[in-house]
């Protein structure tokens, strides 16, 4: 039986753990760290880079380096919180046809699933990494806040990245 992979899927950070002899156990990611910046970017040479490489390069490169997608998650985007987060976000958000939220980044545009999609895509990758075995299942954590739609919103960016979220 494969692990499940339990997942804090965070605003600013994320992190990833599993049980192992009963315990849990916080996994280090690729460069060694136990949390991840919870960021995409496309660099100024068109590579998606996420986590610490995307926040590396996000004071040259604002416009096209996502954070925060997390707050955008699972809300309209007549919400008075995107609104404001609007005013002080450095890329470009717009209403998307469902009347969600899209964000740009590089030329192209994107949920705030997708976007979180490609951060859990890199914490599942290093956590098969770090144990050796695919991993197919995860635990998405959400705040308690969450209503049900920013919560089916966290899931359907873990199907997106390839996982059964239980």
């Amino acid at each position: 039986m494969s692990k499940i992979l339990g997942i804090d899927l965070g605003t600013t950070n994320s992190a990833i753990a599993i049980i192992e002899g009963g315990q849990p156990k916080v996994l280090e990611n690729h460069e060694g760290n136990r949390t991840t910046p919870s960021i995409v970017a496309i660099s100024k040479s068109n590579e998606r880079l996420v986590g610490l490489l995307a926040k590396r390069q996000s004071v040259t490169n604002p416009q096209n380096t996502i954070f925060s997608v997390k707050r955008l998650m699972g809300r309209k985007y007549s919400d008075p919180e995107v609104q404001n987060d609007k005013k002080w976000l450095p890329y470009e958000i717009k209403q998307s046809n469902s009347g969600g939220v899209e964000v740009k980044m590089g030329d192209k545009w994107y949920t705030p699933e997708e976007v979180s999609a490609m951060i859990l895509a890199k914490l599942k990758a290093d956590a098969e990494a770090k144990l050796g075995e695919k991993i197919e299942e995860a635990i998405i954590t959400v705040p308690a806040y969450f209503d049900d739609s920013q919560r089916q919103a966290t899931k359907n960016a873990g199907e997106i990245a390839g996982l059964k979220v239980l």
